[in-house]
């Protein structure tokens, strides 16, 4: 059950996110004559692309959007995870005879069955969605960026988003993923979505327990 669970409360708790290397690559540079080296000082920035796309308040709204639109499936599937354990509570209760057991149990394998694809069918919906509205993002923000990285005198942009980067330190001022956030933002115009309102107490009926956010694909 609790590879059901995890898979289902992660529609509301933020799912693996795809790569941007279509974003970020630049395109295909038209035939020109080579030209030749010259030795500059240079001057290098990082940035966590990932990062940036998410905290960006039009990738605050991709999320927040996508995570509402999911809500209702995500309570459905919570309600039959809770009919299931209650169900698993009475086949485990004192005094149940074997043959209301048995079809309890039956009906158990059917309802998880049916639960656990459910449940696969919403997250990979969820994930197509949310990754497809990010990637838009993305693609204006990557544009933003380099520009940045141009205007600002840079020689070489570096993205410390994948997990094995071979940046292994740099002073902190190189980082100008704040800076693309912020002047992302001030251009797109759109504000952060608002916070989410406070649920209502839950009853005492089981719940699933909230997963860890899944580490970024690579």
């Amino acid at each position: 059950m609790n590879r059901n669970l995890t898979l289902l409360t992660a529609l509301g708790a933020g799912l693996a996110l795809a790569p941007f290397a279509a974003a970020q690559a630049p395109a295909a540079p038209a035939a020109a004559a080579p030209i030749a080296p010259v030795a500059m000082d240079a001057k290098i920035a990082l940035v966590n692309f990932e990062q940036v796309v998410l905290a960006s308040n039009e990738g605050q709204v991709v999320t927040a959007n996508t995570q509402k639109k999911f809500e209702p499936q995500k309570n459905e599937i919570e309600k039959l995870a809770a009919e299931v354990d209650g169900m698993k509570k009475q086949a485990s209760a004192p005094g149940i005879t074997d043959e209301a057991k048995g079809k309890l149990l039956r009906e158990i394998d059917l309802k998880e069955k049916g639960l656990n694809s459910r449940a696969e069918e919403a997250q990979t919906a969820y994930n197509a969605e949310w990754q497809e509205g990010l990637a838009g993002v993305a693609q204006k923000i990557a544009t933003t960026m380099k520009k940045y990285v141009a205007d600002s005198g840079f020689t070489l942009l570096l993205d410390v988003s994948s997990q094995q980067s071979n940046v292994l330190w740099a002073v902190p001022q190189t980082d100008i993923s704040q800076a693309v956030v912020d002047l992302y933002n001030k251009q797109s115009g759109i504000a952060a979505p608002p916070p989410p309102s406070p649920k209502p107490a839950q009853s005492a009926a089981p719940r699933p327990a909230a997963p860890k956010p899944a580490a970024p694909k690579q």
